[in-house]
């Protein structure tokens, strides 16, 4: 889905992440997709990350907010670099916007999750506009 737009597969991924939070008993406000930077959003059309979100929070009826969080800088891909490596691409790449984070339970959704470095710098992100907890839930997880 990453490569190839496919909504019914983001439908059915969301479904796998509302069990998951059911399951969890995880009590988010606001659903909020790792953003892409723009020129991989106008390049592939897309956010898979964002496609997953709205399902999930279609299913577990609470907001989403691709507004919330923004990459501030482009980042290289994270394919190949070990996680020093990830961490250091990602570190100040992402701004959280309060007027949308303040006091919420964030659940930041990614498609997948290799070493963490990008849900950590989202979360930083989201705690510094003071969101009240930030959860991370990704689909997969490689490595």
């Amino acid at each position: 889905m990453k490569y190839r737009l496919n909504r019914e597969l983001a439908d059915v991924m969301g479904s796998w992440l509302a069990w998951i939070v059911e399951r969890e008993a995880w009590l988010p406000t606001l659903i909020v997709p790792v953003p892409l930077g723009p020129d991989r959003h106008w390049q592939r059309g897309y956010n898979q990350a964002g496609l997953i979100a709205a399902s999930l929070a279609a299913k577990l009826d609470l907001p989403s907010s691709e507004a919330a969080l923004t990459r501030i800088r482009e980042t290289r891909s994270q394919v190949g670099l070990d996680g020093a490596a990830r961490q250091r691409n990602v570190a100040g790449a992402f701004q959280a916007q309060a007027e949308f984070l303040g006091s919420s339970l964030v659940c930041l959704v990614d498609d997948l999750c290799t070493t963490g470095a990008t849900l950590m710098a989202c979360g930083e992100a989201g705690l510094q506009a003071h969101a009240r907890g930030v959860y991370g839930l990704t689909v997969g997880q490689a490595g």
